[in-house]
């Protein structure tokens, strides 16, 4: 299939079935201890995501790259010691550019939270300023994941695209569940959940289909669009995990922890709320709200394993 047209069909694919997956909390009247729990699993998928499938293929793709530029430029009289040392006299291990990515991507979306909290302290969007926390960094994850599918896409290499095109979707679909419960948790109206939902299924095949179109028009070599693919998902990673440590699982132990010292026959002393103890001895989750996390992290677990069989 011409690659064009295959970037094209998987962008429209991904589209479709990422808005459809997100759709499936909002047909739904969920209770507030339901919608709770559906928080707590897509919080855990969020983590699970990045930790099991897209930082593992980001690292395994751009030391594949590192590896094949390495061989490539070492002259072929060399036994393994010597191509080592030339490898590490050409330039920065693989391992460097993999916590680059990493830490650009956290920072990347720190920055822009910080920018987001100046701004609604100085205007009218307070209350709307969790959930487009949220979104924001989601979408800007989307598009990375469609930075590294489109240059994927590009290097011609049936195996990469088969594996960047599985780790993409088999995340994209628990990110739309995992935003779309966090928004309605957060107490967005449909319409605007909607919009938000939208948006991160958007972003990801919009960037995708720019990004081939892009590298097949430069004629950039498939080592460099393997490596632009490791380094994609792997910022995507970051700001990933930007997005599920910083805002979603505070938000719902600071949410566990309101309901249970909202309990009758529980009052809080004056010098407790003063001293905020009362809010460290509350901030845990329940046993079953805990399993509950752990089966969100693990169930990505089992789709990489699932993965790697193919």
């Amino acid at each position: 299939m011409d690659g064009g047209l295959a970037v094209t069909f998987i962008s429209v694919a991904m589209f479709v079935g990422c808005f459809l997956l997100g759709f499936i909390p909002l047909l739904f009247r969920l209770s507030e201890k339901s919608l709770q729990f559906v928080s707590i699993l897509g919080a855990g998928l969020l983590c699970g995501t990045a930790l099991a499938i897209t930082i593992p293929e980001g690292v395994g793709l751009l030391e594949e790259s590192w590896r094949a530029s390495s061989n490539s430029d070492v002259p072929p009289g060399l036994n393994g010691s010597e191509k080592n040392a030339t490898s590490t006299e050409r330039g920065l291990p693989s391992r460097f550019f993999i916590g680059v990515a990493l830490t650009f991507g956290f920072t990347f979306m720190f920055v822009v939270d910080q920018i987001g909290s100046y701004i609604s302290m100085h205007g009218k969007l307070a209350e709307l300023y969790a959930g487009i926390t949220a979104t924001l960094g989601l979408v800007i994850h989307a598009a990375a994941d469609g930075f590294a599918l489109g240059a994927a896409v590009a290097t011609g290499q049936v195996t990469v695209q088969v594996i960047v095109f599985f780790a993409v979707i088999l995340h994209k679909a628990p990110a739309a569940f995992g935003l779309v419960s966090f928004l309605m948790h957060a107490g967005l109206e449909k319409k605007y959940i909607q919009g938000h939902l939208l948006a991160f299924s958007a972003a990801s095949p919009v960037v995708a289909i720019t990004t081939y179109f892009i590298l097949h028009a430069s004629g950039s070599s498939s080592q460099n669009q393997l490596s632009a693919t490791g380094v994609g998902m792997l910022f995507s990673a970051g700001t990933f995990l930007y997005v599920a440590t910083v805002h979603v699982l505070p938000e719902i132990s600071s949410s566990s922890s309101s309901s249970s010292s909202s309990r009758p026959g529980q009052p809080s002393s004056d010098l407790q709320q003063h001293t905020g103890a009362e809010t460290h001895q509350q901030r845990h989750l329940g046993l079953l709200e805990s399993l509950t996390l752990i089966l969100g992290v693990g169930l990505p677990m089992v789709l990489a394993l699932g993965l790697h069989d193919d």
